[in-house]
């Protein structure tokens, strides 16, 4: 294991893409999530998403959210925008990090937002350039990157195809989404392997769910490729409205535990984490998927 990263970024993606697939809660409890998972050591949180609340009505309150959320000097906040108008939303909010996804499958591309894979490359590329005129970063994610629930397998091709075209309008890094768990650990292998060599300067995030049970195994085997940055959401809350059946992050607090049993730091203080797992599960009113949480850490005892 001496040629895994020394450190990993995590990406904390719960309180977006976690609670976009519960029941609304309430505005306060978004921002205690937000505050509480700001105290954990976590450098990243991906905070709301500007998507029209027709579509997506559990983010219809994310200025709002935003607004009140006590924004720690140590962790960066980013937030999800689906075309140019959630852009200009999330800018003027104050973002300065913005996210937009493109399904590399044209048929998901469509459920999710009613227009052509390139259509979306096209408006991305709207995004990227107004994002860098208010001195902000825009990350292009290619989500489906490993399956599709409509048309099955994608090509690498296609995958990688998409990517390159939003780099090469500008996009500051790229993240891949394994949308629905298709991935595999030689999958993952092969994709990584395409894009670095087309795009071998730009920065890599991968995004992993653990439908079919392979989340972290992905993860060990980007690890092993020097991937040393991913997305995680608390407890595993999360999912894809527009992909039946995928449910379920990666949980952070089972990433962490992992990857630090490996020695491989995180800057993450693992029992807060949980406890902050804890509190989701308790919003949501219902149990979470995470292992971790149930069990705790592997080196918590109990009386004999």
């Amino acid at each position: 294991m001496t040629d895994l990263p020394g450190r990993i970024s995590l990406r904390e993606v719960g309180p977006r893409d976690g609670l976009q697939n519960e029941d609304p809660v309430p505005t306060e409890a978004k921002v205690e999530l937000i505050d509480a998972l700001s105290h954990t050591g976590v450098g990243r949180i991906e905070a709301v998403s500007f998507v029209h609340p027709k579509a997506i009505p559990q983010m219809a309150d994310a200025a709002e959210v935003w607004s009140k959320v006590r924004r720690a000097g140590d962790v960066r906040y980013s937030a999800l925008v689906p075309n140019l108008r959630g852009a200009e939303r999330a800018l003027e909010a104050g973002f300065t990090e913005l996210e937009v996804v493109v399904s590399a499958s044209d048929t998901h591309n469509r459920k999710n937002v009613n227009r052509s894979t390139e259509e979306s490359l096209d408006d991305i590329a709207k995004i990227i350039a107004l994002a860098h005129d208010h001195d902000a970063t825009c990350q292009v994610i290619v989500s489906t990157a490993w399956g599709c629930p409509y048309e099955g397998d994608v090509p690498v091709e296609r995958v990688v195809s998409a990517a390159t075209r939003a780099v090469r309008d500008g996009a500051d890094s790229a993240s891949f989404g394994d949308t629905t768990g298709m991935a595999t650990p030689p999958r993952v292998t092969r994709l990584v392997g395409e894009f670095r060599m087309a795009n071998p300067e730009t920065s890599l995030n991968l995004h992993f769910h653990n439908t079919r049970g392979t989340g972290l195994a992905n993860v060990l085997a980007a690890l092993q490729l020097g991937v040393s940055d991913f997305d995680a959401s608390v407890g595993g809350l999360g999912g894809c409205p527009y992909a039946p059946g995928a449910t379920g992050n990666i949980a952070s607090e089972e990433l962490v535990h992992m990857v630090e049993d490996m020695g491989v730091a995180t800057g993450v203080d693992l029992d807060a984490l949980i406890d902050v797992a804890a509190r989701a599960e308790r919003m949501v009113g219902h149990t979470l998927p995470s292992q971790v949480l149930r069990a705790g850490p592997r080196g918590r005892t109990i009386p004999a």
